[in-house]
């Protein structure tokens, strides 16, 4: 039954890399395979960001030496992403388990809704000054940074969307300048968690290798209609992993 979960978690890893170097949306294949298997939510979170910093890593690697990551603009968005996520872990591990399981239910239909409702956005030219322009990504990077931090599912998919609509990158370039704020959220989260305890390493690691693997394909993937499979498999997962943490609710 163990072999036959970590492979559960090991694929669940792989394609959440590869999900998410796409399109974002990665922890939604990856969180409610950890809370299926029977972790806690404090425990659930740290493990995923244990996972998921080796497939962000790997994916912002890719993005930034194919040159779809705004130089000019990564060291300001790195550092925002980097304090938002840890005022929101530090508030995740405030929470006690029983209202945590409520907000992770309720979070996670948010963050489902979320990517199942993206779509291809055109990018339009923005006339910007350096100050307008700075404190929109300070902004944008802190507060999905600390979403990050405290959930997580479903941050790159904001960000690439508030790339695109506050500044008119294009699609290609709005996910590469979101793979710097995400990379920024999941490392501090993961230091974090670490410090507190809450990774369980056994099953973080061999997710981590697959996640990166994943995320290394992904990045060098453009497959539209694998965004729409995508779509329809994230909601099953959550509608499960909903209905689960709901029954331990009731019990």
């Amino acid at each position: 039954m163990a072999t036959y979960l970590n492979v559960v978690l090991i694929s669940a890893a792989f394609v959440a890399g590869l999900v998410d170097a796409i399109a974002g949306g990665g922890g939604l294949v990856t969180l409610p395979a950890l809370l299926a298997a029977g972790l806690p939510p404090h425990v659930a979170l740290g493990t995923n960001k244990g996972q998921a910093v080796f497939g962000a890593t790997t994916s912002a690697l890719s993005f930034w030496r194919r040159g779809m990551v705004d130089r000019a603009r990564a060291p300001l968005g790195f550092a925002a992403g980097f304090a938002g996520s840890c005022l929101g872990v530090l508030g995740v591990l405030a929470v006690p388990l029983r209202p945590l399981r409520v907000i992770v239910i309720v979070l996670l239909l948010i963050a489902a809704a979320v990517v199942l409702a993206r779509r291809n956005v055109e990018p339009r030219a923005h006339s910007m000054g350096p100050a307008a322009s700075a404190a929109a990504l300070a902004g944008i990077a802190l507060v999905l940074g600390a979403y990050d931090g405290f959930f997580g599912p479903g941050t790159g998919s904001m960000l690439i969307l508030s790339f695109v609509i506050v500044f008119g990158d294009s699609l290609t370039r709005a996910s590469g300048n979101a793979k710097v704020v995400n990379l920024a959220s999941n490392l501090a989260a993961f230091l974090l968690f670490a410090q507190r305890g809450t990774i369980l390493w056994t099953i973080a690691l061999p997710m981590a290798a697959a996640n990166a693997i994943g995320a290394a394909i992904g990045a060098r993937l453009a497959l539209r209609r694998g965004d729409r499979l995508v779509r329809w498999v994230v909601l099953v997962v959550v509608l499960g992993v909903v209905v689960k943490l709901s029954r331990d609710l009731a019990h």
